[in-house]
């Protein structure tokens, strides 16, 4: 299979990517992490078992049972199959939810959570970062990245959350808790528990602890380096969503102006995937690498040199001349293209969030799915008209306002509006005092064609940790991938080995001066991803092989 390292099809474990104060009353019941020599010595089976004992007031302990070596049943596979054709290890699994409760309107909520521990134990403990609105308990396997054996096959023991509520809707935001519990306070709960019981399984404690997660993942990420900075010793960010609330505006931002240019159906109303048709984004596209591509020394389709592009590129170039109808763009979705790269604004131009580069990965199906769906009628499918609108809805704004279309919200009191949530939801915190001294590590990455978190975002924030320390690199590196959506795809190099650059980076101080990534859109090519601000560029020899590139700074 191609793209294969060690285990699984890239294209197999994309799918995973996508898409809280509790009270931990298991540390005043269970055992210290050190059991006793008789405990340590039981066969693993019959110490899974007992881990049911831990259950008490505060802790429902729902299974706990040994897997055998093999792959996942099919009951553990429904929302995921992608993971359906992957073998792991023989382990003990254990499912349960810490503090439940019963919350706003009679619903029960509580901390949903799965860990996994092999049979054979490396030492090192990993958090699986959820995604989108959470909502559900995903398989504790420690899938980092597509194409690389998963952490629990690497011998990581594997904890993942559901965020503190129950299916994917923004409902859960009418219950103050639950809000927290998803904004950041289940965060640290839950990854003591996992300690806990691991220390109770094993008869030892964890030695290195990991978190690792993309979009809400790579936010729940940054939050933990935030808020919770002695949990963990290394941090993997994936695409971000640090800034949520922000880019929600930008959503509705988006929506609002691309329903203005799309074509009506008969009832006036608007087909948002037909606003900029696949010939309209094929064109920017290509006009963005023929002025971009060679910036780095080779025209190879990916653009390495992204700060030269942004200062090169304009949209205007496309714009149709007089009697021009084809191989063109008409001066209203021109405006429409600004409006949106631009990154909304107030009605005195304020910005509300961030811009966003031009990039090669504007013509996918990874970006389509984001701002326009494949919807042909007026009912949009766009994840910025459904997901991103819900949540608006519900979660972002204070009180939520179930009425509100991005038509009619209003961006002169967006900031005030996402206010509140703003403050609990959104890792923007530059002061790393406490993860620094207990030798944590964080590395990033973000795609530079990424459609719902823009990287001109988390390169203004990278820029503020640059001006607040002296060398932020020994401790935090954002990498930049050429041409990659929203965690994965795109005419990009977008598999890379980011679990084992942590964890070489955290226990033997091996700094990532680069990422040898490969992805399908290139076979047989390679390239590096460097640290921020530097970028990959070409020196000579096989333009094929990542060795044929040196990390330098943009002009």
């Amino acid at each position: 299979m191609r793209g294969v390292r060690e285990v699984g099809s890239g294209h197999a474990i994309r799918g995973m990517i996508l898409t809280c104060a509790w009270v931990l009353a298991l540390s005043a019941s269970a055992p210290p992490a050190r059991a006793s020599t008789r405990s340590s010595r039981a066969p693993a089976v019959a110490r899974c078992q007992e881990l049911a004992a831990a259950a008490n007031g505060h802790l429902v302990i729902a299974t706990a049972q040994w897997q055998a070596a093999g792959p996942l049943p099919a009951s553990a596979t429904r929302m995921m199959p992608m993971l359906a054709a992957q073998k792991f290890p023989a382990n003990c699994l254990v499912r349960g939810v810490l503090d439940p409760r019963i919350g706003v309107g009679g619903v029960r909520y509580g901390l949903g959570f799965e860990l996994r521990m092999p049979a054979h134990w490396n030492g090192r403990f990993l958090f699986q970062g959820g995604g989108g609105l959470d909502g559900f308990v995903a398989p504790a396997v420690g899938m980092i990245q597509p194409g690389y054996k998963p952490a629990l096959a690497r011998g990581f023991a594997v904890i993942s959350s559901d965020g503190g509520h129950e299916g994917m809707s923004a409902a859960f935001a009418a219950d103050q808790q639950a809000r927290l519990d998803y904004a950041y306070a289940g965060l640290g709960p839950v990854a003591k528990l996992g300690k806990q019981l691991i220390g109770r399984y094993y008869g030892r404690p964890v030695r290195e602890a990991y978190f690792a997660g993309c979009s809400n993942g790579g936010r729940e990420a940054m939050m933990v380096a935030e808020r919770y900075p002695t949990l963990f010793n290394g941090i993997v960010a994936g695409d971000p969503g640090f800034n949520l609330a922000r880019a929600a505006i930008a959503e509705m931002w988006n929506v609002k102006h691309l329903e203005a240019v799309a074509p009506k159906d008969a009832h006036g109303r608007s087909i948002l995937s037909e606003a900029l048709t696949p010939a309209d984004l094929q064109l920017l596209a290509h006009a963005v690498l023929r002025t971009c591509d060679g910036l780095d020394g080779l025209r190879d389709g990916m653009i390495n040199d992204f700060a030269a592009c942004q200062k090169r590129f304009r949209p205007q170039v496309l714009m149709c001349r007089p009697a021009q109808h084809n191989h063109c763009l008409s001066a209203e979705k021109v405006r429409v293209l600004e409006a949106i790269f631009g990154g909304p604004r107030d009605s005195a131009g304020h910005p509300l969030y961030a811009s966003w580069p031009y990039d090669a990965g504007v013509d996918t199906a990874g970006w389509r799915v984001w701002k326009l769906g494949t919807s042909r009628s007026a009912i949009a499918n766009a994840l910025d008209a459904t997901l991103g609108l819900a949540a608006m809805r519900y979660y972002f704004m204070t009180p939520p306002d179930p009425a509100v279309t991005p038509q009619t919200f209003d961006f002169d009191r967006a900031l005030q509006a996402t206010q509140q949530i703003r403050a609990l939801n959104d890792a923007t915190g530059t002061f790393f005092s406490s993860f620094i001294a207990h030798g944590g590590k964080l590395l990033i990455y973000q795609g530079l064609s990424d459609p719902v978190f823009s990287p001109d975002a988390i390169i203004a924030w990278y820029r503020k940790l640059m001006a607040q320390y002296r060398r932020p690199q020994q401790w935090a590196r954002l990498f930049l991938v050429p041409g990659m959506n929203h965690c994965f795809g795109g005419p990009a190099t977008d598999e890379f080995d980011a679990l084992s650059a942590i964890v070489h980076w955290t226990e033997s101080n091996q700094a990532p001066n680069r990422l040898v990534a490969h992805g399908p859109s290139f076979p047989v090519v390679t390239r590096p991803l460097c640290p921020y601000p530097k970028y990959a560029r070409y020196r000579g020899g096989d333009p094929r092989a990542a060795k044929s590139f040196i990390c330098a700074k943009s002009s």
